[in-house]
């Protein structure tokens, strides 16, 4: 029987929407009794795994300046020595060190009127991965997670959620979600992970398996069960990943030259490309990290360096994945945790800065071409349209189709929302 048979399913600008899909099934099948509800649910996440969303977050570990990146202010006092560039958008300019990303803006949207009142490193980091503040009673779930579990395919060879690179890595974790959806590392792009290798023949391997599992059952009897079983969980995964020919994803090697040279000779550049990679493969969510902002000291310096490490993966994996058809379905965030001081410092440098900073988003339905919101000349206030923490990841739900208000339950009974506030800014889909 067709259960779809006579019946509309409401198909938003993105694909297929997940609320249509629910209330045109639970009208039909539901109602006849042909599916309980927790067959409904299971449907509709694999319809939204058949949609093959993905999303990319370029974090800036370390809070880059707005004045720096994409909101240059040369005329303020405070302006240093940064020059405004023009870009493929008339109208619009960022700061120079950033030429590549400008022959990309059409396809870019910037947000210049990020605010917020996290100014501590950890506490921002948190609450930018997570969309909550840091709490002693709970381990909020990173949005990463949160979106490998609703929309990443736990059965695939590859993990769902993938984190690259070094940086500040607080807070990227599953939480109370639980191992399933925990981040696999990968250290050094362009390098196999660790522990996989192909100089250990399969069977040997699955013989060393089947000796841990003989150690890990003595274990359970005398009362060790719920670790064995989180252990078992994890080297299942990491079995599944080695022994499947999807492991060759972490190779690079297998690109041209002229590809590799693009994205960069950069630990990030080759995390941008290992991103495309990934995703392209079907992994869910990918963060790479780069540190290095925080720039108490010699920021025009450090920025300068630290831009020709990002311009050409950021600009190039933007148009790597529109040239592969692949970036109206991959949304990719570039952001820190907040940004830096309009005034400059005796070491010539900026401070932390949540009240102001940027954002810049592209891909997954985005309109490019852009600029959302606006700060004073100086720089120093939110003037036009303020774009809070949970606006922008309630705005990664929206592209990814995810629902936001969808509550999992803490470990101490508590409902909690994927993303709790905030609401999408429909001008980046208008």
């Amino acid at each position: 029987m067709n259960l779809f048979h006579h019946q509309s399913v409401n198909v938003s600008r993105h694909g297929f929407s997940r609320r249509g899909f629910l209330q045109t099934l639970s009208a039909g099948a539901v109602a006849a009794g042909a599916l309980n509800f927790r067959d409904v649910m299971s449907l509709q996440a694999e319809e939204l795994r058949k949609q093959g969303m993905s999303m990319i977050l370029l974090w800036m570990a370390g809070g880059p300046s707005h004045l720096e990146t994409f909101d240059p202010k040369p005329e303020a006092e405070n302006g240093g020595p940064t020059e405004a560039i023009d870009t493929t958008v008339p109208g619009i300019q960022i700061a120079n060190g950033w030429e590549k990303t400008a022959t990309m803006m059409q396809d870019i949207a910037l947000i210049r009127s990020m605010t917020n009142k996290e100014g501590n490193h950890r506490r921002a980091t948190y609450q930018m991965h997570t969309g909550y503040v840091p709490s002693g009673s709970v381990k909020h779930p990173a949005l990463g997670s949160n979106i490998a579990r609703e929309i990443g395919n736990l059965d695939a060879a590859l993990p769902s959620f993938v984190t690259v690179g070094g940086g500040r890595n607080d807070n990227t974790g599953a939480g109370f979600l639980g191992v399933d959806y925990e981040p696999f590392a990968v250290n050094t792009a362009g390098e196999m992970p660790q522990n996989v290798t192909s100089t250990v023949p399969h069977p040997r391997y699955n013989k060393r398996l089947g000796l841990m599992k003989r150690l890990e059952g003595e274990f359970a009897g005398r009362g060790g069960a719920t670790n064995v079983a989180d252990h078992g969980t994890v080297y299942g995964k990491a079995s599944k990943l080695v022994l499947s020919p999807d492991v060759e994803v972490f190779d690079l090697e297998s690109e041209s030259n002229e590809i590799r040279a693009a994205y960069g000779n950069s630990n990030f550049g080759r995390g941008c490309l290992l991103a495309r990679r990934l995703v392209e493969t079907g992994v869910t969510f990918v963060e790479v990290r780069h540190g290095g902002w925080d720039t108490h000291k010699d920021n025009f310096e450090r920025v300068k360096k630290n831009a020709s490490d990002v311009d050409p993966g950021f600009a190039t994996l933007i148009h790597d994945l529109k040239q592969r058809g692949m970036l109206d379905k991959t949304l990719v965030v570039w952001a820190g945790e907040f940004g830096r001081t309009p005034k400059i410092n005796a070491n010539t440098g900026r401070d932390h800065y949540p009240r102001a900073f940027n954002a810049a988003i592209a891909g997954g339905g985005i309109k490019g071409g852009q600029v959302i919101g606006k700060t004073s000349d100086d720089g120093s206030t939110v003037e036009e349209t303020p774009v809070t923490v949970p606006d922008l990841l309630q705005t990664v739900c929206r592209s990814l189709n995810v629902e936001s208000d969808k509550e999992n339950m803490s470990p101490l009974g508590r409902p909690m929302k994927i993303v709790d506030g905030g609401k999408p800014v429909e001008q980046l889909f208008a």
